[in-house]
């Protein structure tokens, strides 16, 4: 099922765990900035409509319902909650979790936070920032400590489309490794950590997250992201337009 011109395939909690046997399941969480940046970068296009997307943003999930009866059961599935379900699904399977990105600080105590919370193996690593393309070198870091753990559940919090790029370069790599589930989940280890607070439920109800958190991290950088993702109104019902093509 399509909205603003991308594949919505996973609607539910239950959805996020389906898998074909031999699987590298992606997912994709995708809020108002991804379907602008979607639909404006034929790459990130592609990357998404070939995986697994789940609506984050009830703004963007309150139109797709509108628009169709399909998306009537969706709910909202974003990396900073759905990272509980899936330590609860390791937990129950006797399966690892690695969280790569984030600040170092926040990755570490997010690694602590699961597995204090639910008795897992869980692991993590925060390489030094940089921009896509990444080096050879970080690359390699990123690997050699994935391989070293050999999870079974992977979240990457580099942030879009770094995050979805990095799974999709390393896609072969990641798969040999024995990954079943890769995840791109932005800032996710921040709220679980609790360096950054979540807005509250009434908040995340009215679509005003992004606000929330604008004003608990005031920068222009966080106010120009706003505006940016409001350009996803144009693609309800328009066609993409991608800048690469």
């Amino acid at each position: 099922m399509q909205f603003c011109n991308l594949n919505y395939n996973l609607l539910c909690r239950d959805d996020l765990f389906t898998r074909k046997e031999n699987e590298l399941k992606v997912i994709v969480t995708v809020n108002a900035q991804f379907i602008v940046l979607a639909n404006t970068d034929k790459r990130y296009f592609d990357f998404i409509n070939a995986h697994y997307a789940t609506f984050d943003g009830e703004i963007p999930l309150k139109f797709a319902k509108k628009k169709c009866k399909e998306f009537s059961c969706a709910e909202k599935l974003s990396g900073s909650e759905i990272i509980y379900d899936f330590a609860q699904f390791a937990k129950e399977n006797g399966m690892k979790l690695f969280l790569l990105g984030g600040k170092p600080l926040s990755n570490d105590i997010a690694v602590q936070k699961l597995r204090e919370k639910y008795s897992i193996l869980v692991e993590g690593f925060s390489p030094k920032f940089e921009e896509y393309p990444f080096s050879e070198d970080f690359v390699k870091t990123c690997l050699d400590e994935i391989a070293d753990f050999h999870p079974d559940i992977l979240f990457v919090g580099f942030g879009a489309p770094k995050q979805e790029y990095f799974i999709e370069d390393n896609f072969d790599f990641l798969k040999s490794c024995g990954i079943k589930y890769a995840v791109g989940c932005g800032g996710t280890f921040e709220f679980v950590s609790g360096a950054l607070p979540r807005a509250p439920r009434c908040i995340q109800k009215i679509g005003l997250e992004s606000l929330f958190r604008f004003f608990t991290e005031i920068s222009w950088m966080r106010f120009s992201r706003i505006l940016y993702s409001l350009k996803f109104f144009r693609y309800i019902n328009g066609k993409p337009k991608f800048d690469n093509a």
